[in-house]
């Protein structure tokens, strides 16, 4: 059914309930998921990552502002924050996709090493090392940053849900979201997300407003970059996303959006 002219479309609504109900642990009512839902909810996957992202920085930078608490462990604090608001999801992803590509094994057997519950040395090394250099590379670049890479992240599952990047098993979340967003709306969420940033660029931090702009916008580009080259490896190498898949390309795209950040600070 199409919406009357001017009005949002009943899905739309429903597609950003299942945006918060799937990446956050804020309480929301989800009450329909189908595969136009779930094209609703990767689109609108940017704007819950700006919420969640704001909220970790906010709370980093009220913590060093008011506690005294060093940079590093503000940021700390600020990324475990971001952790528990997203129920430590991603970051799961991430040490399940380091377990499965890491263990050499075909896609079949790959994937169920993905499904195990427990984390293999793979994927333990990567969590310590992107937590490290996330942690990092926000003491340096700011808590702006940090708005800016997590509404980034979740931007690199938007791109992830193209209709030719296929599901790596015909059940679970990533056969749900898989193929359901189309390309306009991706560059919609995507040039949603670039003034996003150029808004954040607003907040005080001591630089020229162009500068920051530039920064915002080229850690946008790097993340999506490393997002768009993992999940073309991890398409290759297991025939097509999973859950596990869209967590890690969070991370990756986290984690390059916020070394960015630094490295041009």
């Amino acid at each position: 059914m199409t919406a009357a002219p001017g009005r949002v479309p009943p899905a739309a609504l429903d597609g950003l309930r299942l945006a918060v109900g799937l990446l956050s642990v804020l309480p929301v009512r989800v009450t329909r998921v189908d595969r136009e839902t779930a094209g609703w909810a990767m689109a609108f996957a940017p704007a819950v990552g700006l919420l969640l992202g704001g909220t970790a920085a906010l709370a980093g930078a009220v913590l060093e502002t008011f506690t005294g608490a060093g940079g590093l462990l503000a940021s700390a604090i600020a990324l475990g924050l971001l952790a528990l608001l997203t129920r430590g999801l991603h970051l799961d992803g991430l040490a399940d996709l380091a377990d499965g590509l890491g263990s050499g094994r075909p896609a079949g057997q790959a994937l169920d090493i993905m499904k195990r519950s427990d984390i293999g040395p793979f994927g333990v090394l990567t969590l310590v090392f992107t937590l490290l250099v996330q942690a990092a590379a926000l003491d340096r670049a700011g808590p702006a940053a940090l708005v800016v890479a997590a509404a980034t992240g979740r931007l690199a599952v938007t791109w992830a849900c193209l209709p030719q990047v296929p599901p790596a098993r015909p059940e679970g979340l990533g056969a749900t979201v898989a193929g359901t967003v189309r390309p306009a709306a991706a560059a919609a969420a995507t040039a949603a997300t670039a003034v996003a940033a150029l808004l954040v660029a607003t907040l005080p931090g001591g630089e020229a407003w162009g500068v920051t702009a530039v920064r915002h916008l080229l850690a946008i580009a790097a993340g999506l970059g490393l997002a768009w080259a993992l999940r073309r490896h991890a398409v290759r190498r297991l025939g097509g996303v999973t859950g596990d898949v869209f967590g890690a390309l969070v991370e990756a795209a986290v984690t390059a959006a916020l070394v960015t950040c630094a490295l041009t600070a």
